[in-house]
């Protein structure tokens, strides 16, 4: 029998309506705002609290690989398994955007029996909230070109502004472009570009606002460029954060979803890690620690990246600790980091898995450096061997690692229990959670300490461009802001070919953003883009839509 694709399992489905879940989570019918029968989004100011709020549980993983290694696939799973242990679990997760829907991933709502639906909608511009912050970034862009053009009271060097226009789909032929041609009634010529919405401060600061308030403030101290004389201007000067607050006033308000099995699934907010932060919003993770005892959530890519971003960005803003962090790890990813090209993963390898295994090694030790204990999500393929497998989990127990073979993917919750089983233990033991570095820290210091003690590197040169820039930054009262690296997500280097756990290399600055809105400074290393291309052969060419509106070709 032909194995059913992820799609295929969530067409077949059976949903429940979404007034259900909602009465199951504990939400009261006044704050759901219906979108459809099965999606909603949530009033926040109507969810009261409960009492004590729930426990944080961490989903990261080692390096990603073109693999795919099923952290979001992991994630649902182990929620689903916490449910059918009988805890009061919700699920928080990332939205999946167009760029890499589109690109490589083709989706990003779990796969196989571990999936949050409906799948389609939630891929597919969901309740409208990217599309709301494109509208706001641009709308400033707008307001900005505007202001140039009726006078420029304020007197912006239009050589100097910062702030870009944002499209949500990989595009690199807009990554440089130039506006206000064709003759004074075009308005004023100058150079702009395009990111990708997701790698957006607007995004940053959706996901990390509070409430609505909060939003309007962090809104208002962005910095969109720089006066003749080199003072930073915002949009409290421009006077446009009401506007732009209320083009965001639903895309505030969480989403509620569904597991396959039921478990409620919060999806909310900023998928990229490598080039943002890369994690659901504060509200959505709150939203569920006010509603059960237990919120499963993730950040993209591996430690290095989104679990370091959660912890000294996300969770140093919203002042909560996370009380377990599970790494997912793959077979297949540690025979990549091993030296095993893509096509040769289904032979069986197990010097190449001892040779990989290090990248893995250095993400669990990355983790304990927080003062977490970690859990090995071992996330089973169906080409996975006997013997690679004990290996693996031999490692484990000669290096007291916690692990559990994961089968979500093909079980649901009955496929997660033993790695529920573990994380149920580690949440129920006193941790001493630290910060990577305080935030007095010189931000040359606190690149530094990431690159040395999460990266492994050596050291860190900074061209004369962010040299200029850290003194720039520091003149101006910035040098206490957490610090966002933008980085490839493959290597612990800034070289996407370097595999497996590298040291003694260096790491190169090119260029920082001061985000003042988010609050924290952006980091450019090595050739990352903040806006992606797409693939020489995107996902999008598998890609229809049946006669009767049902899109084909989402994984």
């Amino acid at each position: 029998m032909a194995q059913l694709s992820d799609l295929d399992i969530a067409n077949q489905s059976t949903l429940k309506p979404i007034g259900e879940i909602a009465e199951a989570a504990g939400i009261p019918a006044d704050a759901l705002e219906q979108y459809g029968h099965y999606k909603a989004k949530i009033d926040i100011n109507k969810i009261e609290e409960k009492g004590e709020k729930g426990k944080v549980v961490l989903v990261s993983a080692m390096s990603p690989t073109p693999a795919g290694e099923g952290k979001s696939t992991v994630t649902v799973g182990l929620s689903d398994a916490l449910h059918e242990l009988k805890k009061n679990v919700m699920v928080a997760l990332r939205e999946p955007a167009l760029g890499p829907t589109f690109g490589i991933k083709g989706g990003a709502t779990g796969g196989g029996y571990a999936q949050v639906l409906p799948m389609e909608d939630i891929n597919l511009h969901f309740n409208g909230d990217f599309h709301a912050i494109t509208t706001a970034n641009n709308a400033l862009s707008a307001f900005i070109d505007n202001h140039i053009h009726q006078g420029n009271e304020l007197g912006i060097d239009q050589r100097r502004i910062e702030w870009k226009r944002v499209l949500d789909m990989n595009d690199r032929a807009l990554r440089q472009v130039v506006v206000g041609l064709g003759g004074p009634t075009k308005g004023v010529p100058r150079e702009d570009g395009f990111n990708i919405t997701v790698a957006s401060e607007i995004m940053a600061i959706l996901c990390l606002a509070n409430n609505l308030k909060d939003l309007k403030q962090k809104i208002a101290k962005i910095t969109i460029g720089y006066t003749r004389d080199r003072k930073p201007v915002t949009v409290a000067d421009l006077k446009v954060e009401g506007a732009l607050a209320m083009i965001l006033k639903d895309a505030i308000k969480p989403n509620l979803v569904q597991s396959i099995e039921g478990t409620p699934a919060l999806v909310h907010g900023g998928p990229f890690a490598n080039i943002a932060h890369g994690c659901n919003s504060i509200l959505a993770t709150e939203t569920a620690r006010k509603l059960a005892d237990i919120v499963v959530t993730e950040a993209g890519f591996g430690s290095d990246l989104g679990a370091e971003k959660f912890i000294d960005i996300k969770a140093r803003e919203a002042g909560f600790e996370p009380s377990a962090v599970v790494i997912v790890a793959t077979i297949r990813a540690m025979k990549m980091h091993g030296g095993v090209a893509k096509d040769d993963l289904k032979e069986e390898n197990v010097e190449a898995v001892k040779k990989g295994i290090v990248n893995l090694e250095r993400h669990v030790n990355n983790i304990k450096k927080y003062g977490l204990e970690p859990v090995i999500a071992l996330n089973a393929f169906v080409h996975d061997t006997e013997a690679e497998q004990e290996f693996v989990e031999q490692w484990a127990k000669e290096n007291g690692v916690r692990l559990a073979l994961t089968e979500v993917w093909e079980k649901g919750g009955k496929g997660g229990i033993d790695l529920a089983k573990e994380v149920l233990e580690v949440i129920d033991q006193p941790q001493e959670f630290h910060q990577l570095y305080d935030l007095d820290l010189p931000l040359e210091e606190k690149i530094e300490k990431i690159v040395k003690e999460i990266y492994g590197g050596s050291k860190v040169t900074f061209t004369s461009k962010a040299q200029k820039q850290l003194k720039q930054f520091k003149d101006n009262g910035w040098d206490n802001y957490p610090v966002c690296m933008a980085k490839t997500q493959y290597s612990f280097t800034d070289d996407a070919s370097v595999l497996g756990a590298p040291e003694d290399f260096e790491i190169t600055i090119r260029e920082l953003e001061a985000k003042t809105g988010a609050g924290f400074i952006v980091a450019l290393t090595g050739a990352i883009m903040t806006m992606p291309g797409l693939p020489k052969k995107p996902a999008a060419l598998n890609m229809d839509v049946t006669d009767d509106g049902h899109a084909v070709g989402l994984f």
